[in-house]
């Protein structure tokens, strides 16, 4: 039986404060350091790794870890997930972004759909129109293929799906899968649909509306913004765009579609970039093999993420580190740091992911925790990073953790050599040297030259970015967030806090504000 209860309360907690966290200079210094870059790495799928060599614990770490784990029921409470008990308590909902890729345990059932079943049929609707708009078989009003996607949403259905299209873009058109360039539109701003629509050829462009209530103000605008744009150049917009939307929403059975592909209530919008969400945008750019690819790296991942030996279970051990680090040594920010430019946009949704699933300072129950809970996450590609905010991270006065990902070889594998070594290993010396630095530090009598060290982080490291691998990397984080919630005791798989500002910004629209609201609109002109 699942007990769902307080971080504080249990006796395995107490036990965790109480471990002395591991000297990283004198860890990490000679053979030792070597020996713990050998021992502390766990496989993840698709060829990666997670190694935490260069974070603050031992054995006794991961005895407490484990005791926590055990006690906390985590294995137990992913089972209940994936097999549709209703975790998401705020919204009364099941909770079944797995099911996109995979089914882990039992078939789970809803409105008398089998939904795994569901979310297959949607990603073979969505296969068989990409490939009718690659052959040809589906053009505009002339006959003329389309060679741009463009996806409208916002939120989880721009971040994770824009941070997916960059991750694999080049590996497609390296590889011969790249059918059609990508753009997205996601700001209410006008600048941002306008700077998009004057850098591509509307009459061969096809677009992606998102939207799940068919409602969302901001991605029904900017559908307007770009319906505007289709009949000024003499197009039909229903030629030039589908939906991806619930089968319940205005949007379904419109004629204004090409088609549309059916997501959910049981999937978040963070969650949502291995649904069609995600499947539509990215089987339209490089093919529905490369998106299968993609869900197949995800599902190998979420498998890893069901084992109780949390030395066996990447996510739930990165999880499990992450709650010592911000529970027991008080740090408040986690940066992630990809050295890898096709993750350019990786940082950007693991802000939404981890930060609109457990920013929250109510248990399950809408109990006040007296405990931290979610760390502001933030983070940019290396090397650019290292001239940016890594002198705060490197010499400032707090310590933030640091999540790396590096990958051995260059996807578009051309590069040069300059000083005796190619770009890609630069790039990966520079990741190696951080690392180093960040633990061990340099001792220097002039104190701007001196380096405190003692800050942990951990690396991600594979081969290449390939479709596999990006598929595992996302279910990764998507895993460690979801454990580091059912620790905290809140629900992750809602967001309220995104809710008040959008009732707020319909009563300044309709003019129906007082006090600071109509001060603000006043000063704003609206």
């Amino acid at each position: 039986m699942i007990t769902w209860k307080n971080l504080d309360t249990a006796s395995a907690y107490q036990e965790l404060l109480k471990v002395v966290p591991v000297d990283l200079k004198e860890a990490m210094t000679g053979e030792g350091g070597a020996e713990r870059v050998k021992k502390y790495s766990v496989p993840m799928a698709a060829g990666l790794a997670f190694n935490y060599a260069a974070k603050q614990v031992d054995d006794k770490a991961l005895e407490a870890f484990t005791k926590l784990a055990a006690e906390m029921q985590l294995a137990e409470k992913f089972e209940a997930l994936y097999n549709g008990e209703v975790i998401n308590t705020g919204e009364k909902r099941m909770v079944l972004h797995h099911l996109t890729r995979g089914q882990l345990g039992e078939a789970v059932v809803a409105d008398g759909v089998d939904k795994r079943g569901f979310y297959v049929e949607q990603q073979k609707k969505i296969a068989e129109l990409a490939n009718k708009v690659h052959s040809g078989e589906i053009t505009n009003a002339a006959g003329e293929k389309f060679t741009t996607v463009v996806q409208i949403g916002i939120g989880g259905s721009d971040l994770g799906p824009r941070a997916m299209y960059l991750a694999l873009e080049n590996w497609a058109k390296v590889n011969d899968t790249f059918k059609m360039e990508a753009r997205f539109i996601s700001n209410v701003d006008p600048d941002d649909a306008a700077a998009v629509l004057n850098t591509i050829d509307v009459a061969h462009s096809i677009f992606v509306l998102v939207s799940k209530s068919g409602t969302t103000l901001e991605t029904l605008t900017n559908e307007s913004f770009v319906k505007n744009s289709l009949k000024n150049a003499g197009l039909d917009p229903s030629r030039h765009m589908i939906a991806v939307t619930s089968e319940t929403s205005p949007l379904a059975k419109s004629d204004d579609y090409l088609a549309a592909f059916f997501m959910d209530d049981y999937i978040g919008g963070r969650f949502s970039s291995t649904s069609g969400v995600g499947g539509a945008v990215l089987s339209l750019a490089f093919g529905p093999e490369v998106f299968a690819r993609f869900l197949e790296g995800a599902a190998e991942e979420d498998k890893l993420a069901c084992n109780r030996d949390i030395l066996k279970n990447p996510a739930m051990l990165d999880a499990l580190i992450g709650v010592y680090e911000r529970n027991a040594l008080g740090y408040q920010n986690t940066a992630v740091l990809p050295y890898s430019q096709a993750l350019s946009r990786f940082p950007a949704h693991l802000q939404q992911l981890d930060m609109e699933s457990n920013g929250k300072s109510v248990n399950r129950f809408g109990e006040p925790v007296s405990y931290p809970t979610g760390p502001v996450i933030f983070g940019e590609p290396g090397t650019n990073g290292q001239h940016s905010f890594y002198q705060l991270l490197h010499q400032g006065t707090d310590i933030i953790p640091l999540q790396f990902v590096g990958f051995r070889k260059n996807q578009m594998e051309r590069d040069v050599v300059i000083q005796d070594s190619t770009s890609q290993q630069k790039l990966c010396a520079n990741v190696a040297a951080q690392i180093v630095a960040f633990a061990c530090g340099k001792a220097d009598e002039n104190r701007n030259k001196n380096f405190e060290g003692g800050r942990p982080s951990s690396i991600i490291v594979g081969d290449r970015l390939t479709p596999e691998a990006l598929g595992a990397l996302l279910s990764h984080f998507e895993n460690k967030v979801m454990y580091q919630g059912f620790v905290w005791n809140i629900n992750s798989f809602d967001q309220e806090g995104v809710q008040l500002g959008k009732v707020l910004a319909k009563k300044v629209l309709a003019h129906d504000t007082e006090g600071a609201l109509k001060a603000y609109s006043d000063l704003l002109d609206i």
